[in-house]
């Protein structure tokens, strides 16, 4: 028979990745915080990597094709058997899938070593892979009302192609990326304008009565059309400079809907409970970016364009994926759904930080050197301390 030291290993192991929230959330974390302290002294011009990729190219494709899809995994391998009632992806399938993202984080580093080419096929099969698993679960359950999140995996596996083509001939990719942020906004204005509403509401029914957020309405599918119309034209102006007016102007009107929809949820009633507050706090950089990046179109101030975009990537995608974490991992830990101060310490004021010098940085580029590496610095430490925090709930045997 086994002894217990010899048995322990391969269980806590096996408990890792009992869960895709598990091994997705963790070294979701840490590979956004390694692939910022790698980047900001490579993009000064102070270091280098072994990558085909220019640097700015690097950082948008890791985060987009990066991070984004681990959490994206970590999301829904956990919240897909909830809607199916089927078994959770577990085990050895996991753990392939895992190293399959883990292989494309390499591959990308090092393309330069190993031939672009290799490093695109090894990097562009995760996304796909990852879709067919979650098809699989919600064919098999019969439960299409859940095809669309199919659907957006299959845009940003589309984006992730045309990105590394833009890259390829011309060094940079401006539609693709585009195509990417456009993606990823339009996941966090659905599922954020589903969960957010509820939480808030679930906690104010028991903190602060009075009245609630109202269920997803016509007024939010209204503003969801205003806002997928809006990046579309967005989109298409990176080829067609004639749409820069009127996708700004849709920008300005997206934005503002997406603002007064936000103000309908009772944002200034959850102060008193960080882990609602921060989901606030996340989705307001959602209609900012909106109004940013529509001024931008219409002045045609590059500042504006790039604070728009950090306000979509670093705030409202940065903010939003730390307070889903933060929410998903305590709540299947048996923890209380309390955030700490320590939580609020270490990664909500951090997170928010990294966001506000990253939009400064934009709109002062006379204090780029100063502002840039503090964003970048904050960015590290809010991961860090999901990591450091959060780690050892993920770690612990299911």
């Amino acid at each position: 028979m086994a002894s217990p030291a010899a048995t322990e290993p391969s269980s806590a192991v096996a408990g890792f990745f009992s869960a895709g929230f598990r091994p997705f959330f963790l070294f979701g974390a840490l590979q956004p915080a390694l692939m910022m302290a790698l980047w900001v002294p490579w993009f000064l011009g102070l270091s280098h990597l072994p990558s085909a990729m220019p640097p700015v190219a690097w950082h948008q494709h890791e985060l987009m094709f990066g991070y984004v899809p681990a959490v994206i995994a970590g999301f829904l391998l956990t919240a897909v058997p909830n809607w199916t009632g089927r078994k959770p992806l577990s085990g050895l399938p996991l753990v392939l899938l895992f190293v399959l993202w883990l292989a494309g984080r390499g591959a990308i580093a090092c393309s330069d070593w190993i031939g672009a080419a290799t490093a695109m096929a090894v990097a562009a099969a995760f996304l796909p892979v990852l879709a067919l698993i979650v098809l699989r679960e919600l064919v098999l359950a019969g439960n299409r009302r859940n095809y669309k999140v199919v659907v957006a995996l299959g845009a940003l596996f589309a984006a992730e192609l045309l990105f590394f083509y833009e890259v390829d001939r011309y060094g940079f990719a401006e539609f693709a990326d585009r195509m990417a942020i456009g993606t990823i906004i339009m996941l966090v204005t659905i599922i954020g304008g589903r969960i957010i509403p509820a939480f808030t509401g679930n906690w104010l029914r028991q903190q602060n009565p009075g009245g609630l957020p109202p269920s997803f309405d016509r007024f939010d599918m209204a503003c969801m059309v205003l806002a997928f119309a809006a990046l579309t034209c967005w989109l298409i102006a990176a080829r067609i400079d004639a749409l820069a007016w009127p996708a700004g102007m849709l920008m300005l009107a997206a934005g503002t809907a997406q603002f007064a929809r936000q103000v309908r949820w009772a944002p200034l009633r959850t102060f008193a409970e960080p882990l609602v507050t921060v989901l606030h706090v996340a989705f307001f950089f959602v209609p900012a970016g909106f109004l940013l990046t529509g001024a931008a179109l219409l002045s045609g101030d590059p500042g504006l364009r790039t604070a728009g975009v950090h306000a979509w990537t670093v705030g409202a995608i940065g903010g939003m994926t730390l307070a889903v974490m933060t929410r998903a991992t305590r709540g299947h830990s048996g923890q209380m759904l309390h955030a700490p101060a320590s939580t609020v310490l270490a990664i909500y004021v951090p997170i928010l930080l990294a966001a506000l010098a990253r939009i400064g940085a934009a709109l002062a580029p006379e204090l780029t050197m100063v502002l840039l590496p503090l964003s970048g610095t904050c960015w590290i430490v809010a991961f860090l301390g999901f990591v450091v925090l959060y780690g050892p709930l993920l770690l612990r045997k299911a």
